[in-house]
């Protein structure tokens, strides 16, 4: 038998799968077939998630683990901030540290544990890097020019300006007022870009932000690989150093940022530093269940609810708990 846990950061839900635990580990067909069947909402298990955290060993010098994201629809992704908050937290349980490295697919990421956002909600912060603004590091093409940085783009939707960077997800990010916000149009935007279109031929993942103040956002996401979201690390980084690039009066540097986002709050810093960008992402990291299944069932992508022993936390109740007292 082995553990697995089902965790959050933002709302945003794993299945964190320990390959060191196993006898075995899963190739990548069987991780990518694992991620459609245990996150399926529906046939999955625990109401499924948005994708699964894989943690394995690293052979970098002085990198504690690996961590690899294999989204809801089987296709990996390069990073996400959320999850690593959460594998953070599941790496310095396990292995006492409190500051270490995280391998992920681009970079060997630094991450550290915080001070709790409130009672029983712990936090992390972790690196978001590299940060690049070239349209071969999203791709994009067919849109007659090599970067956009807060610029009109009428090929996508009329009356909004956009930014694009990679972090290294690829983000396309826009500013606007609550009711476009709220509105259609993430839902049209997302999903045309992440299906057979001329721009993003690989996809994006693409969000919509309103400024609320001084150093305060509130962002909604259309994640790729998954759809909607309650929260997608990355893209409230890349946001914010949009925010930071289009509005340079309303965001500061070296300064926590404030982003609110539909499964709660998180904050970011960042950085310039020797001509590079990168950002901080500070934000809870919940464990809501352990629960163990046999080895071959995850070979064989056959998880149901039946073949698994749960135990669920009490760390949902605190983290709604800390999400109602953002609301007052």
């Amino acid at each position: 038998m082995v553990e697995l846990t089902k965790v959050h950061g933002s709302m945003n839900q794993f299945f964190i799968l320990d390959q060191t635990l196993l006898d075995t580990p899963l190739t990548d067909e069987e991780l990518s077939a694992l991620a459609q069947q245990m996150t399926n909402p529906t046939t999955g298990v625990l109401d499924g998630s948005d994708g699964i955290l894989v943690v394995d060993h690293s052979e970098h010098d002085g990198v504690l683990a690996q961590m690899r994201v294999i989204n809801a629809d089987g296709s990996e992704a390069s990073m996400c901030g959320n999850g690593l908050r959460t594998v953070a937290r599941y790496l310095a349980q396990k292995h006492g540290e409190t500051d270490f490295l995280v391998e992920t697919m681009y970079a060997d990421l630094r991450v550290r544990q915080q001070p709790d956002f409130a009672p029983g909600v712990p936090a992390f912060a972790v690196e978001i890097s590299p940060v690049k603004f070239d349209r071969t590091d999203l791709p994009f093409e067919n849109l007659g020019r090599d970067r956009i940085v807060d610029e009109w783009v009428p090929e996508i939707a009329p009356g909004l300006k956009f930014t694009t960077l990679a972090v290294p997800n690829p983000h396309l990010i826009s500013f606007m007022d609550h009711e476009t916000l709220h509105g259609d149009l993430l839902g049209e935007v997302g999903t045309w870009l992440n299906g057979d279109n001329p721009y993003f031929t690989d996809g994006v993942n693409v969000n919509f932000a309103e400024i609320l103040g001084k150093n305060e956002l509130f962002v909604r996401t259309f994640e790729r690989g998954v759809g909607f979201t309650n929260a997608c690390g990355t893209g409230m980084s890349a946001t914010t150093l949009a925010f930071a690039l289009s509005h340079p009066e309303l965001a500061d540097f070296n300064t926590p940022i404030t982003v609110y986002n539909p499964g709660g709050m998180v904050k970011t810093i960042l950085h310039h530093n020797n001509h590079q960008y990168w950002i901080e992402l500070i934000g809870n990291a919940a464990v809501t269940h352990h629960f163990t299944v046999d080895e071959q069932l995850l070979h064989d992508a056959n998880v149901t609810p039946d073949q698994i022993d749960v135990v669920a936390t009490d760390e949902q109740a605190a983290y709604d708990q800390f999400v109602a007292s953002l609301k007052q």
